[in-house]
């Protein structure tokens, strides 16, 4: 006998995904044109900001990347082996890679999550379990990421008051944030009386968001300015909540728009080297997946058969 149909929460109805999907790949040109325009205004003083960092500080960045992204491993790896998945490190590593390239290479034909979801089927896991930790993964990142936002919201209001960009609504961000927790708290059933393992997946958490911020601080002085880490801790959350808006694909362009007005007028750093920040931690992080496309075919094989077979 089948098991009964569960409902999933990374699923949506065809008419609602089309939607998403215009309003998102409108929502990426529209920033990717404001970001041209940008480019185009202060190309100049760019190309002299990238020519002026030296190479051991991008090589650091890099290392910093790849090592917060360990981080995300061990994290989701942590609620799943506290679940009962009996997933080895190896295995919780080549998803992770295979769904943050998906993420960042194919974000409007396979997410990253459901990447991770049907490789962790593939490999014999049960699928509710592996359903909930991701979900869980998702919101123990956000929680972890809000512990730096008060740090943000002081420069923030006072670019708003002080007239810049005042136009800009954060009701959409807070309405964003508590619709994704209203929809993932239940998840987190699995691990309510494991409070070691949360607390852990938090450590895991907090170890990736240092990273970021370290990286975005050797970027920034390799650029010829300072900022310090607390102030890079709270626009960087700011940003983060602002990108999980769902008007854009993967927060392309978003994200650079978002981290270019942020740390230009909330930070004080010039627009040029808040665009190549953007920029270079895009790239970034992009490399950092690359691992990924080693392992993203075999999955990819295994969706195509399961799928044929429900058909």
């Amino acid at each position: 006998m089948s098991d009964p149909a569960l409902p999933n929460p990374l699923q949506k109805s065809p008419l609602t995904k089309n939607r998403s999907l215009i309003l998102r790949l409108t929502g990426t040109v529209l920033a990717i044109i404001l970001l041209v325009l940008l480019f185009s205004k202060e190309w100049e003083e760019i190309r002299t900001s990238f020519a002026r960092i030296v190479s051991w500080r991008l090589l650091a960045a890099l290392g910093l990347i790849f090592l917060s992204r360990l981080c995300v491993i061990g994290r989701w790896y942590t609620l799943l082996r506290s679940a009962g998945v009996a997933i080895t490190p190896w295995q919780a590593i080549t998803l992770t890679f295979t769904g943050l390239f998906s993420s960042n290479f194919l974000p409007t034909t396979i997410g990253g999550d459901v990447v991770r979801l049907a490789g962790a089927m593939q490999m014999g896991y049960d699928r509710p379990t592996c359903l909930a930790s991701i979900a869980a993964d998702r919101l123990i990142g956000m929680a972890g990421m809000t512990t730096a936002l008060p740090l943000g919201i002081g420069p923030v209001w006072a670019m708003l008051q002080s007239g810049n960009l005042q136009a800009i609504s954060l009701m959409g961000l807070w309405q964003r944030g508590w619709g994704f927790v209203k929809r993932t708290l239940q998840a987190l059933t699995l691990w309510a009386k494991k409070p070691s393992a949360l607390f852990t997946a938090l450590l895991f958490t907090w170890g990736h968001m240092t990273c970021t911020f370290l990286t975005m601080l050797i970027l920034i002085d390799g650029l010829g300015e300072h900022l310090s880490f607390w102030m890079i801790a709270g626009l960087w959350s700011v940003s983060y909540f602002i990108t999980l808006i769902p008007i854009s694909v993967n927060g392309y362009g978003l994200q650079e728009l978002s981290i270019s007005i942020l740390f230009t007028n909330a930070g004080g750093l010039n627009m040029a080297t808040s665009l190549t920040l953007a920029v270079l931690m895009r790239i970034l992080t992009m490399t950092a997946s690359l691992p990924g496309a080693f392992f993203l075919p075999t999955i990819l094989a295994g969706l195509d058969r399961s799928q044929k077979d429900s058909a």
